[in-house]
């Protein structure tokens, strides 16, 4: 998909995290951009402070008026988005050039030195370290984040285009269009399976993934997973390894094993050994890559995260409040240790919120014994995103196979009456859909609370 500077760029769905990262990506490179997308949030007034555009009426006659000649406009859109959509059939009908969100960033990224995260777990707070390193390093890159940076506060970094960072996202096979020069696999658990229909064809995929790698080109390996690449892993005998692991301050200390060497006392910053292990896979293909270690060492000291995963709201002595993206039960596991490592013996209510009707559906047990360890439990309505309700799939039937007896089904508005009633000293809000939200609003509770 080549594009022009006198192109213009229509997007729809344009308030998604990795859309809208094209969407800046574009308007820096000086195309005029516009587009659609289903409700207001932060990323879209983001988005228009920019100058971008964006309507939230799928109606031929709110796109505007320039972007409707299909020699001048180029159409981007997201497969969450509804075959229904009116103005992508619009677009479809009057033969625009349109590609998949995933097509266009494996056009973008073609040409340049590619490093791409790949894993059912992982692939953000990992693409959001390894871009700051490279980043604060001084090399040209230019880094397409599936999340808001707390360093940038963007989903877009960029010094330059020889380097390109990205998220390899197995929804939908999208990653399949990618060509890394630099690629590693964080983790392959089951998911998506409405696009897979079951955990072997997942592996099949990110098989498949691993060899669209460059013939030159290096692929990076979790230790355990089923396919051969570089290993990486925590205090095991990984060609890449953290080591030493200690926890100083409330932040990870640790050396750095190499094939070739063991570089000292790195520090980090993100609680969770899961966080730990994006952080040597950030480390490795930056050191492979050839940065070397003191930059790497003062790069990764700075970095300070991506909003919504372990993001600290509130951090005091008596209330701690934690908002986090997970979806999946391997990812509310992954939170719940690192909470029980951080604050031992501390009480948590964890809030909830179901991501698609089908995940809920296929993981249902799994959700329930991830979601049990919790001392109190509330749970929202299940987020559809571009799902239809699936019948006797709801939050009620989820919450009737969790064994922890302080739980409940709960609207949004009842959320801050049961945070400001309870006793827990720390508060969890857990989901990868509107439950985002809400932060602002219980934060704002609890501080006038306390």
């Amino acid at each position: 998909m080549v594009i022009s500077q006198r192109q213009h760029i229509y997007f729809i769905g344009i308030g998604g995290i990795g859309m809208s990262a094209l969407a800046r990506y574009f308007k820096a490179n000086g195309n005029t951009v516009s587009g659609y997308d289903k409700t207001p949030s932060d990323i879209t007034s983001g988005l228009e402070a920019l100058g971008i555009s964006v309507t939230f009426e799928d109606d031929i006659a709110t796109i505007p008026n320039e972007f409707k000649n299909p020699e001048l406009t180029a159409v981007v859109y997201t497969p969450a988005i509804p075959k229904a959509n009116k103005q992508l059939n619009y677009f479809i009908e009057h033969n625009f050039n349109i590609k998949k969100r995933s097509e266009v960033l494996g056009a973008i990224t073609k040409n340049t030195i590619c490093f791409a995260i790949a894993g059912t777990h992982g692939k953000t707070t990992t693409t959001s370290i390894l871009g700051h390193l490279l980043y604060q390093s001084k090399a040209p890159v230019t880094a397409f984040l599936g999340g808001v940076s707390e360093n940038y506060d963007s989903n877009f970094i960029s010094s330059g285009t020889e380097l390109s960072v990205v998220e390899a996202d197995e929804f939908d096979r999208s990653f399949l269009t990618l060509s890394p020069d630099y690629a590693c696999v964080t983790s392959m658990d089951a998911d998506h399976l409405d696009i897979y229909g079951d955990a072997t064809e997942l592996t099949k995929s990110f098989e498949e993934f691993s060899k669209r790698v460059k013939a030159n080109g290096k692929l990076f390996v979790k230790s355990g997973l089923p396919i051969k690449g570089i290993s990486y892993g925590l205090e095991d005998a990984s060609d890449y390894s953290a080591q030493n692991i200690k926890i100083v301050n409330g932040s990870y200390v640790f050396d750095l094993k190499t094939p070739t060497a063991t570089y000292k006392d790195f520090q980090f910053n993100l609680p969770g050994r899961h966080n730990l292990s994006n952080a040597t896979i950030a480390l490795a293909m930056s050191v492979e890559y050839g940065i070397p270690q003191p930059q790497l060492a003062k790069a990764l000291a700075s970095y300070k995260g991506v909003k919504r995963r372990f993001t600290y709201q509130i951090k005091t002595d008596n209330l701690v409040f934690i908002d986090d993206y997970a979806h999946h039960p391997k990812e509310i596991s992954a939170v719940k240790d690192a909470l029980d490592e951080m604050y031992p013996h501390k009480k948590v209510l964890a809030i909830f919120q179901p991501h698609l009707y089908s995940r809920t559906r296929d993981f249902a047990d799994e959700f329930a014994e991830s979601l049990s360890g919790f001392n109190e439990l509330l749970l929202l309505d299940i987020y559809p995103a571009r799902e239809l309700p699936i019948e006797g799939v709801t939050s009620d039937w989820l919450l009737s196979k969790i064994s922890n007896p302080n739980k409940k089904v709960i609207s949004k508005s009842e959320i801050i009456d049961h945070v400001q009633n309870s006793d827990a000293s720390i508060i969890l809000t857990i989901g990868a859909g509107d439950i985002g939200e809400e932060v602002k609003h219980i934060k704002q509770a609890l501080s006038v609370a306390s």
